[in-house]
């Protein structure tokens, strides 16, 4: 930002919701938040002021999902001002027109309902620019809702496990070889994939993020494969999916022990063959993908109880990076909160906040069940709630409550001790046989998954 200059960024939507967000959340990164509900007055916007970003939405017609309108407001801003950083926004089901878009000449593109973080990550690095690709400098990179600056050096960390997943990162990057990431939730994954693709030969082109675990089994082909005009009843227009999105760049496949068998057989077909089909199309359409894949749950387990394909997982798990839950690298916590406590105080214009020293001993006493994601939230809400210059102890209430006093015959142990003995003998008694050890545990093989990514259960037999 120009010192002399007050940063300013205009929004565009014709949802006052997401207006009156975007001037809450961005008042913190920008001195001025302009709004437009209706895009009739940028041109006449731009003519009085001079903006750091511009964020615009695709449609603005009610019913409207083609995001034609978005795509000819983004040539008549870059018409006007052909140096204008626009960061278009979208729902999932226009991730092809968001390709388009970058191809016109916008920044980025962030999907829509919008995460707040990635969102401010986004716009940090259309103010400061990382990745140039082009002559003037402007980074345009298809990052599926965060952008793609990240390199493995920003993932912050001193632990010894930490710096081999560095070196692992640096050694597979410029390879097309897939990837699969192991994981609690929060652990940092997503970053992961993002340094891999950001490393390797392809970061010139599109970092297509698909969260499985989010899509409808019914939007399913269409969402991955595309399809033709006409080919079910909302098929106004023809689409590319996200494996065509991706052609070119990387495909990060989150979730993926969400998938059913069908589909696990669907996204097999298409890594095998290299081409997919859009649904109402018989003609196929070849991708060029580096795919990378993550996941929370205990592949295989799930593929020796015939929850998850063998040959799938042999094709995804070319290379295999698992990522440690936070509570067994205690000595990454210090500097993770320091750096997001940096990065808060910076979002909310609350410069110069530190951390009381036992502060940052109390972080590193608690075991972070939800991990990078968990510390980053209760930084968060430290920051927004601090009234002065210092964090102390007590600011992380939610986690520091001093333990309740013990009624007489209040058994010792609790219940998610119990549980996780349980789940443990069971799976002891069956040698790991998932679909066996929840039979004897009285439960359906998917609640005996999740029990066991949320207890921290080690699976593995």
């Amino acid at each position: 930002m120009n010192s002399d200059r007050p940063a300013k960024i205009l929004v565009i939507d014709d949802d006052h919701d997401v207006l009156y967000t975007a001037r809450l959340v961005l008042r913190g990164l920008f001195e001025i938040v302009d709004t437009l509900d209706s895009p009739v007055l940028i041109l006449e916007c731009l003519k009085k002021s001079s903006y750091a970003a511009i964020l615009l939405d695709m449609n603005f017609t009610r019913g409207s999902t083609s995001g034609s309108e978005g795509l000819e407001w983004l040539r008549k801003i870059l018409n006007a001002d052909p140096g204008a950083h626009v960061v278009m926004t979208t729902a999932y089901g226009e991730i092809n027109l968001a390709v388009q878009a970058m191809k016109l000449g916008a920044f980025d593109f962030i999907i829509k309902p919008w995460n707040k973080e990635r969102l401010v990550i986004s716009l940090k690095n259309v103010i400061h620019p990382t990745v140039e690709n082009g002559n003037d400098g402007r980074a345009r990179k298809f990052s599926g809702g965060l952008t793609g600056r990240l390199k493995h050096q920003d993932i912050v960390s001193r632990s010894s496990v930490m710096r081999e997943i560095g070196e692992t990162i640096r050694t597979v990057a410029p390879t097309n070889a897939n990837v699969l990431i192991l994981g609690e939730n929060g652990t940092g994954k997503e970053l992961i994939a993002r340094a891999l693709h950001n490393e390797s030969h392809r970061r010139v082109d599109s970092f297509v993020h698909v969260d499985l675990g989010a899509i409808p089994e019914t939007l399913f082909e269409s969402e991955l494969f595309g399809h033709a005009r006409g080919a079910f009843t909302d098929a106004r227009e023809e689409r590319e999916g996200r494996f065509e999105a991706a052609s070119g760049g990387t495909l990060f496949l989150d979730e993926i022990g969400n998938l059913t068998l069908p589909l696990q057989a669907k996204i097999l077909t298409a890594i095998q063959n290299r081409e997919v089909m859009r649904i109402g199309n018989n003609k196929p359409v070849p991708v060029d993908i580096r795919l990378i894949s993550a996941t929370n749950m205990p592949l295989y387990q799930m593929a020796e109880s015939f929850d998850f394909r063998q040959d799938l997982l042999y094709r995804i798990n070319t290379i295999e990076i698992v990522v440690p839950p936070l509570r067994d690298r205690k000595e990454d916590i210090r500097p993770i909160a320091n750096y997001y406590l940096d990065l808060y105080s910076e979002d909310y214009n609350k410069a110069g906040i530190t951390f009381r020293d036992d502060t940052l001993c109390k972080l590193e006493e608690y075991s972070w069940p939800g991990n990078i994601r968990e510390l980053a939230h209760s930084i968060e809400r430290a920051v927004i709630l601090c009234k002065g210059k210092i964090l102390r102890p007590e600011d992380f209430t939610l986690y520091f409550r001093n333990a309740p006093v013990q009624k007489k015959d209040e058994p010792l142990i609790k219940i998610d001790d119990y549980e996780k003995a349980a789940i443990n003998s069971a799976l002891g008694r069956h040698n790991g046989n998932l679909s066996r050890a929840a039979e004897e545990l009285g439960m359906a093989r998917s609640t005996l998954y999740r029990k066991i990514a949320n207890l921290g259960i080690d699976a593995r037999y």
